[in-house]
Order: C-alpha cells, then sequence, then structure tokens
C-alpha cells in the first residue's frame, strides 16, 4: 500500500468517526515563546489542552508535520545511524477535547489497525502506566480493562512513568499514556526472543507506532498534579514507522516514504544504497535533513546564525558534510533532490510546490557557503597538524576550529586517524560543556504557577479600538531569567495592549493603580491565546479595577510603519513583479524591516521607484478598510493575500488601503496620510534569493532628513561653502590618490635604502639568523622589506615594530626552511606577542601581522622574540 493511500485511509477512517480533518499546521513557529518547531502533533491544540480557548470542534484528525532535533532518541546527531528516528516526520493523530476518552480513543485505534489496516493483532503490543508513588497515581485499570476486551493479557505490558506518563515540558497539561508497539521480526526471531522482552529496549523492528495520551493532569510548578477542568485525548502515530509495517519493510528509509530521494541520491553521486554502511548512512542522512531544511523553508525558516534559522542551519551543514566526507561530493548537490520531494509530498504539502524555486536557491547557497568553510577548516586543520608536538592534536584548539569556523569535530576526528594522529576528546568535550552550560545558564527562566483570581478563558483584544480600558487582572505568575530578573506576567479580562505577532512588536504602557501611581507595561506577548502583559511589579491590591493605557506614541509610529510593510510588499510586486512574496518582516516604533523573495539587487532607480510608489499612495491619503472576522474564503475572493507558513482560523481579518488588501491581524493607520513620509534606509540579500529592505515613516523620516541637512551643511563649512561641494569632494579624493601613490614610492625607496642598514644588523643565534627592529613604514612596505630581506638572508627570522597614530603593529617573517626544520610558526609568535602590545594577529607560518593598541610594549615584544630561537 502507497504511502498516500495510508494517509488517505487513516483521515477517512477518522472523519467516519465525526472528527474534522484539518490541515497540518506549520512546522515553524513564529508566535510561541516556549518553542520554536512543532515537535509533536499535539502543539498546535496546546490552548485547548490548557483551558485558554474553547475548541469550535471537540473531535479533529490531522497529519501534522513535526520536527525534532533533541530529545529522547532523537539527538540530530544520532538520526541516519539508526532506521527508523527523523528529525522531519509526520505524525497522524486523532483528537477529543472534552469530549469521548479513554475507551473510545482504544476501541478506534484497534479498529483502524486491525480492521482497516489488517495487521497481524499477533505483531502487536500495548503498554500501560504501572503508577507512581511520587505523583500518586495508581495503575492504569480503566485502560488496562479496555485493553484487556480487545488483546490477550500477555502482550499488555506495565510502563513506567518515564515510557507511559506523557508531560508537554516541565509544567503543563499531562496524563497517563498507552502506547502500541509492532513487531515485524520474522518469525524465526520470534521464535528465539519473545518482542515483550524488547519492548523500548530500542530495537530496530520492536517498535512503537502510535501513542494514546489520556490527558487529564496539570502539573505545577512544585511538581505536583491537579486535575484537569476536563479529559482530553491526544494521540500521536509514526507516520514513517506505519509505512514500514504495511510495505513490508525493515526500516523507514525503505518506504516510498524515502525510496525516491534515496534513488535520487545514488544517481546524483554515483554512490549504491545498502552496500556499505557508511554511505547507507550518509544516504540517509541527506534524504531525512533535506525533507526538514525544504519543509522549515516553505514556512518561512531561512538559514541563519541564530534562534530556529540556526537549527534549520545546522540539520544541512550535517548532510552537506556527510555528502563531503562519504560520498565524495565536493560540489552542492542536496539542493537537486528538492525536485523529487515537491513532485512525492508537493499533492498533500502544496507550499513545496508552491516555494520549490526559494528552497532550491537557498539550499543550493547554503552548500556553496558551508564547502567554502570547510575548505578554510581543512587549511586550518592541517596548520594545527604541523604544530602539533606528538600524535595527539588539543581539544582546545578542536574546539576553537569547531565553535570559531563551525568545522565539525567529526570531520576532524576522520582526518586525524587517517593521518595516524588522535583527538583529545576529553578537552573537547570539557570545552563544549562549558560553552553548553554558558547557553542554558543565558536562557533558564523560572516560572511559577498562575495564580488564578477569576477563572475567565477568553481574554478579549479591543486593542483596534481604543488605547485605554478599565481592566481587572484574572491571573498572573511570576518568572524569572538571568537576562532580565523578576518579572511578573498579568492577564486582564480585556485589554488594549497589542501582543507581538505577525512581525509586529508589542505594545508598551501603564495601568493606573491608585493616587496616580502606575505599573509600566515593559512588553505584551503572546502565549497559548492568552495575552501576556510584562511588569516589574504587581499592585497590591491585587483585586481591584485599574485603568490600562496603551503608549500612544509609540502605537502610532508602529501603525505607521506597519501600514508602510503592506505598501512596500504592494509597490514591490507592482514594480519587480509578481515572484516577489513576503518572507519575513519586523515592526517596531522607530523602523521596519521587510524580507522578500527577488533573484538580485535591486539597482538605485528600482529603489527610487519603490519609494516613489509608497509615498504617492501616502499623498493620496487612502483611508483604512477593515474586515473583521471574515470566512477566510470571503477574504480571499476580495484578494487577500495569504502568507505561507502562517496559521490562520476559520476567520479572519483583513486590512485594504486601495488596492492592497492583506490577511493581518495588526494594528494600522487610519489613513496612509499619517505616515507623512516613506524613505528606504538600506537593501541587502540575508540569503539566496531573499532580499531584506529596511526603511523608516514619520518622525524617524524627518529626524533622518534633519541629520542629512546637518551633516550637509557641515561638508559645506569644511569645504569653505564651495557652490558645488561633490565636485569639491571629487577634487580633493583625486588629490589624495595622488598623494597617496607619491607616498607608496617615497616608502619603497625608504624600504631599499633601509635594507642595507638592515642586513649589516643581524646577528646569528644557535645557527638563526635574527633580526628585531621597530621601523617607521607602513604595513605594504614593511611587507616587501620583509620579503627582499629573506631573499638575501637565509634562515632569517625578522620581526619589526610599527606605530601609526597610537597604534601599534607586528610584522614576522620566517625563513621557510625554519618553519619546516625548526617548527616555527610566525602566526603564533605574532599571536603570543601580541598580548604584550593588547592585541593580536595571526597569518601564515611564514608571515603574519598582528596589531594592537600598546605601542609602549613593542621594545618588550622584541625582545622576547629572542626567546623562539634560544
Amino acid at each position: 500500500m502507497k504511502s498516500q493511500q495510508i494517509r488517505k485511509q487513516f483521515l477517512d477512517f477518522f472523519e467516519s468517526k465525526n472528527h474534522v480533518i484539518v490541515p497540518s499546521f506549520p512546522m515553524v513557529l513564529k508566535n510561541d515563546p516556549t518553542l520554536m518547531f512543532t515537535n509533536a502533533g499535539m502543539v498546535p491544540f496546546k490552548e485547548y489542552f490548557l483551558g485558554q480557548k474553547n475548541a469550535t470542534d471537540k473531535r479533529v484528525a490531522d497529519t501534522q508535520k513535526c520536527l525534532r532535533v533533541s530529545g529522547k532518541h532523537n539527538d540530530l546527531e544520532e538520526v541516519g545511524k539508526d532506521t527508523y528516528h527523523h528529525t522531519m516526520f509526520e505524525m497522524l493523530g486523532n483528537w477529543s477535547f472534552g469530549d469521548y476518552f479513554k475507551q473510545d480513543a482504544i476501541a478506534w485505534a484497534w479498529e483502524f489497525l486491525v480492521d482497516v489496516l489488517k495487521i497481524d493483532k499477533d505483531c502487536l503490543y500495548v503498554t500501560v502506566f504501572e503508577g507512581a508513588e511520587e505523583d500518586k497515581l495508581g495503575f492504569d485499570q480503566e485502560a488496562f480493562d479496555f485493553w484487556k476486551a480487545l488483546i490477550s493479557e500477555d502482550r499488555i505490558i506495565n510502563g513506567n512513568k518515564k515510557d507511559n506518563f506523557w508531560e508537554m515540558g516541565a509544567q503543563g497539561p499531562c496524563g497517563p499514556c498507552s502506547e502500541i508497539h509492532v513487531d515485524i521480526r520474522s518469525a524465526e526471531e520470534k521464535a528465539k526472543v519473545p518482542g515483550k522482552s524488547l519492548i523500548n529496549k530500542d530495537h530496530p523492528q520492536v517498535v512503537e507506532i502510535w501513542n494514546l495520551v489520556f490527558m487529564e493532569f496539570n502539573r505545577k510548578a512544585d511538581g505536583s498534579l491537579e486535575k484537569l477542568p476536563f479529559q482530553h485525548v491526544d494521540t500521536g502515530m509514526g507516520f514513517e514507522r506505519l509505512c514500514m509495517v504495511m510495505q513490508n519493510v525493515q526500516s523507514n528509509y525503505d518506504t516510498d516514504c524515502f525510496t525516491p530521494l534515496i534513488r535520487e541520491v545514488e544517481a546524483i553521486t554515483e554512490n549504491e544504497y545498502g552496500k556499505n554502511e557508511e554511505i547507507d548512512i550518509a544516504i540517509r542522512v541527506i534524504s531525512d535533513h533535506v525533507r526538514a531544511v525544504a519543509f522549515a523553508i516553505a514556512d518561512g525558516q531561512l538559514p541563519s546564525n541564530t534562534g530556529a534559522g540556526y537549527v534549520i542551519r545546522r540539520i544541512l551543514r550535517r548532510a552537506i558534510r556527510y555528502g563531503f566526507t562519504f560520498l565524495d561530493k565536493k560540489e552542492p548537490f542536496i539542493y537537486k533532490l528538492v525536485t523529487t520531494l515537491s513532485k512525492q509530498m508537493g499533492e498533500y504539502f502544496p507550499e513545496l510546490k508552491a516555494q520549490k524555486n526559494l528552497i532550491t536557491n537557498v539550499i543550493k547557497e547554503e552548500e556553496n557557503s558551508f564547502l567554502r568553510t570547510l575548505e578554510q577548516g581543512l587549511i586550518l586543520l592541517d596548520g594545527i597538524i604541523k604544530n602539533t608536538q606528538g600524535t595527539e592534536v588539543s581539544g582546545k584548539k578542536a574546539f576553537e576550529l569547531f565553535d570559531t569556523y563551525g568545522f565539525p569535530i567529526d570531520l576532524t576526528a576522520l582526518i586525524l586517524s587517517e593521518k595516524n594522529m588522535t583527538l583529545n576528546e576529553s578537552d573537547f568535550n570539557i570545552e563544549l560543556e562549558k560553552q553548553k552550560n554558558r547557553s542554558r545558564a543565558a536562557a533558564v527562566v523560572e516560572t511559577d504557577d498562575w495564580v488564578v483570581l477569576i477563572d475567565d478563558a477568553e481574554e478579549e483584544f479591543i486593542g483596534y479600538d481604543n488605547l485605554e480600558t478599565k481592566v481587572k487582572i484574572t491571573r498572573y505568575r511570576k518568572v524569572s531569567s538571568k537576562k532580565d530578573g523578576e518579572l511578573y506576567q498579568l492577564v486582564f479580562n480585556m485589554t488594549p495592549f497589542y501582543p507581538e505577532g505577525g512581525g509586529q512588536s508589542g505594545d508598551k504602557g501603564y495601568i493606573e493603580v491608585d493616587n496616580g501611581n502606575v505599573i509600566y507595561i515593559l512588553n505584551t506577548k503572546k502565549e497559548n491565546n492568552l495575552i501576556i502583559h510584562f511588569a516589574k511589579h504587581l499592585p497590591k491590591n491585587i483585586t481591584h479595577v485599574f485603568k490600562a493605557v496603551v503608549d500612544e506614541k509609540q502605537r502610532f509610529r508602529t501603525n505607521c510603519n506597519h501600514t508602510a510593510t503592506h505598501l512596500l510588499h504592494q509597490a514591490l510586486r507592482e514594480i519587480l513583479g509578481t515572484h516577489v512574496e513576503q518572507k519575513g518582516s519586523a515592526v517596531h516604533s522607530k523602523n521596519l524591516r521587510f524580507d522578500f523573495s527577488h533573484f538580485s539587487k535591486l539597482t538605485v532607480d528600482e529603489l527610487r521607484e519603490v519609494e516613489d510608489y509608497v509615498n504617492s499612495r501616502v499623498e493620496s491619503k487612502i483611508p483604512l478598510e477593515e474586515f473583521r472576522n471574515i470566512p477566510m474564503q470571503t477574504a480571499l475572493d476580495k484578494g487577500a493575500m495569504a502568507l505561507f507558513g502562517e496559521k490562520y482560523g476559520d476567520t479572519v481579518r483583513a486590512i485594504q488601503f486601495g488596492n492592497s488588501i492583506e490577511l493581518c491581524g495588526g494594528t494600522h493607520v487610519e489613513n496612509t496620510g499619517d505616515i507623512w513620509h516613506f524613505k528606504i534606509v538600506s537593501e541587502s540579500a540575508i540569503a539566496s534569493g531573499i532580499r531584506r529592505i529596511e526603511a523608516i515613516t514619520g518622525d524617524a523620516t524627518k529626524d533622518y532628513y534633519f541629520e542629512n541637512n546637518r551633516v550637509f551643511f557641515e561638508i559645506k563649512d569644511i569645504l569653505k561653502n564651495s557652490k558645488n561641494p561633490q565636485k569639491a569632494i571629487l577634487d580633493l579624493q583625486e588629490e589624495n590618490t595622488s598623494l597617496k601613490k607619491q607616498i607608496e614610492v617615497l616608502l619603497k625607496d625608504k624600504a631599499k635604502n633601509l635594507k642595507g642598514d638592515l642586513i649589516t644588523e643581524v646577528e646569528t643565534i644557535n645557527g638563526v639568523n635574527f633580526l628585531a627592529k621597530k621601523l617607521d613604514l607602513d604595513a605594504g612596505g614593511l611587507k616587501d622589506l620583509a620579503f627582499e630581506i629573506g631573499n638575501q638572508v637565509d634562515n632569517l627570522f625578522f620581526i619589526a615594530g610599527t606605530e601609526n597614530n597610537g597604534k601599534a603593529g607586528l610584522t614576522c617573517y620566517i625563513s621557510k626552511s625554519l618553519v619546516e626544520e625548526k617548527n616555527l610558526n610566525a602566526g603564533q609568535v605574532v599571536r603570543e606577542l601580541g598580548k604584550l602590545i593588547q592585541g593580536g594577529g595571526g597569518g601564515q607560518p611564514f608571515f603574519a601581522t598582528a596589531g594592537g593598541k600598546k605601542p609602549e610594549g613593542i621594545a618588550e615584544a622584541l625582545e622576547k622574540a629572542k626567546e623562539y630561537i634560544k
């Protein structure tokens, strides 16, 4: 049975059980402060389990794209080494929000697997929660009894808290669960070892395929449990594992979820899958990782150096280095797999087809970039090897290569083993742990339980129409972090504060507490459908009614910038073409940032045209047309633009300014004339095929022009009020260039004249011709001088110090014969001696330079240089 049929049968089955079938939510989470990615099927429904939103549909089923790169069995570095764990995977799930519970969940799971899919029930085992004394929870007798009616008791296994009590996190909804495991080993293997003994033992053919979670508790900050107001069902079945069972193969990678990609990798790299374990692992890694990266990019997350973007870059780079090391691919090739993936999964996940060109271009550019990094790393590693005494390479040096240059540690270890050398892994791991501890310490947030004052699950946002209102605090909690210290999170029964989301920053302001005193609201965010207001203090009379006031000036400036992003989007599509799509935005009170798909740098004329287009709409004073709570299809029929990777509900809000209409929950000006003026301040590339425009409006634009005007008059004053300052500056530049050339000639002559005198000062120490001198030359002149002396004097160790504009410099030249015979290294010399001038530097083993801010340290550095040859 093909994977498409299996997916359809699951959804059809639960539709027949009165479940609403919903599409997969985005894999990349943009407005969840607790998670970067959807790592389980329940994530999109957290707000229902937490009781912070009432579910419109009580029964739901879906297949959810998920990404896991940490946690139980899912560390990124392990994926590909076994045959059943993945980074990106599909999770089939059926959900009950306060409707059915254990009996129906168990009965339907069994019916689907055994009656619909015809899986042999003698291959199946189930687990039930055995209880946990520390939580005062007993054996799940209820689940056991329901299972006993369907399967023999010897196939029901007690599971401990680790395996059979599911928790969303350290705090939050949780409950006992029943896992369904399948044994797909041969009859001979089953006869030797009973499957029951292999449950949860990481056996590749005895695996969990479905987890039925019975969510009925809430874990509090002190570790205790309390009953949830409603009982919920949350199930998750690994789609790829189910396909393995249904297609009668022994590995997820042998299913048609992966075989088209594997065949394409074989064809591109001229390697055969199934013949060599190292090659097989590499092919599995690449086939798995390209799916994760492609889906992330389609959802709007580009590879980068921070946050979710760093995770995606790390996944892709792991795939690249496996291809580099084990498949001997030294040029980009992973991007070629996107076409196959799009054909394979694009029918159910249309974003892959719609974003195919972008995904391809971004992956190709990332491959090119990392391959250059690998090439640079190989040169640096070669230098480390040459300067290593003995056969063990320092773990600290290897960590520097890994941390600073991104060179993979396993590739370092592999290269060392080929040269009969070893890596001091203990020192490396110590450095790595130090880094992790620093990151953990910075990220740790201690969160208290919510103190509920008023049971009000639905918090009303009134900030489109009002910037102040009377409010009550419905709940609050304290949070502590190293970065922000102690803060309080407040939730009101209604609020005018806009929470951070859709690229727009959260509102600031205050609440009036008593006698004119205020508590400032430092930020506003949304978490699981709650609008959370951050404050340094709590009101003394926590149950009183307070006046909540949004910072009006900041909100207005933010409104101007947000509306400007809509007009900018329209301008770019009109001027550059309809291929332009928004790929991200950041709207603050001071400025705006807009990322979009486009294949080339914008010319000066194009930028001017975009500015003029936006400003013409500003000058036209177009009024806002707002459509609230309209059906999604109605908005699309009106021509509203929807963004890939965004989570939209059944009803949406559309914002229209003339011909510009977009789905948007943000705040806007009432009339484009309020923007006053729009000015682009920069345009740049942030990835292959992705450009970024940064711009300002309103007051910021006035300040921008005022500052430019001030600088212009200062320049005119310097130029003696020239009537043509542009020509005067060009004349100065030409004169400066001419003078620089003259100085270069003079310095070269000076260096030639110095050469003869300096050669006579060379002294021989331990067979090395040594020269240390403070000289009055520029960097170019010193380099020429060093190589000229080196051509005439063998076995030369030359070091020179310079002082220029209060800065110190060191230049070191070592004859290549000394580099090889005495293991001297100019780069190491200047790095060490550079400390004496409060600086640093580097270079090649035979020539290197350093700079610093302590000229008085030059004499000591020149004297200390002798120690290298004594």
